[in-house]
């Protein structure tokens, strides 16, 4: 009797625990299984949270330096005739930036006519010949004349392609003028083709004959922003005027109409 006393009896700890055994593999919680399944969860949704984040950079980020750029020439025009206006009395944001805009239109129309033109050539040859500022005066103007309206002959006159340095590199320039070279046998005409090397105020020459250049069907402005943007806004596709004029004239009259 006393040895089936001893062996029905059970200690109070395990009796507090409802006689489970926390080592047998058969009645423990099934934690591994747990743990794997939080882990999924929290590197899907650290992966998904990271993902928007960069959408929403990627989005914000030309907005925000566009309109840091906006807002800084805005009030950097300003800052011309808003402190005239200031000492006058008038306390008004962006009327600088109005007067500012009248200002450069009214030049422009002074500019163009005889009087207008003659103060400017004036001006231009005192400028001219400072030594430092004649040279920086050269490039900008270089620069201005290429993207102005008035297309003068010192303004690019169209996007050229040339091959350049080897075969089958192509190098991306404007043509600023033609040149006839007098030989023996004929005379060959040359294309004067500006290659910028460092965005659009410095390059090199080539001369190329005239019936090795490409011109694609781009305008100056287009090929302007494809130098100062790295290329990032070449377009995908680069059709030369020949072969755009081509499929112009293949055209049906229907299509036409």
């Amino acid at each position: 009797m006393a040895e089936e006393k001893e062996s029905t009896s059970i200690p109070l700890s395990q009796a507090e625990n409802g006689g489970d055994d926390p080592e047998d593999p058969v009645k423990s919680p099934p934690t591994s299984s747990n743990s794997s399944t939080r882990q999924a969860c929290c590197f899907f949704l650290q992966s998904w949270v990271s993902k928007k984040f960069m959408t929403g950079c990627v989005v914000l980020f030309p907005v925000a330096v566009t309109f840091f750029i906006t807002w800084w020439f805005i009030q950097f025009v300003d800052g011309f005739f808003s402190p005239i206006y200031d000492r006058l009395g008038f306390d008004i944001f962006g009327l600088g930036f109005i007067t500012s805009l009248v200002f450069v239109f009214l030049v422009g129309v002074f500019v163009s006519s005889w009087v207008g033109s003659t103060v400017f050539w004036i001006g231009e040859w005192f400028i001219k010949r400072m030594p430092f500022v004649r040279h920086l005066y050269t490039a900008s103007k270089q620069i201005s004349a290429a993207i102005s309206p008035d297309q003068n002959t010192t303004a690019f006159k169209e996007v050229a392609i040339i091959r350049h340095p080897r075969i089958g590199e192509y190098a991306f320039g404007f043509i600023t003028s033609t040149v006839i070279l007098q030989r023996e046998n004929e005379d060959e005409e040359l294309c004067s083709v500006f290659v910028p090397t460092n965005h659009l105020y410095i390059g090199d020459i080539f001369l190329v004959n005239s019936k090795e250049v490409i011109r694609p069907n781009l305008s100056i402005r287009e090929g302007i922003e494809i130098i100062v943007s790295g290329g990032m806004t070449m377009p995908q596709v680069i059709s030369p005027l020949e072969r755009v004029a081509r499929q112009g004239d293949r055209i049906p009259l229907n299509r036409i109409i």
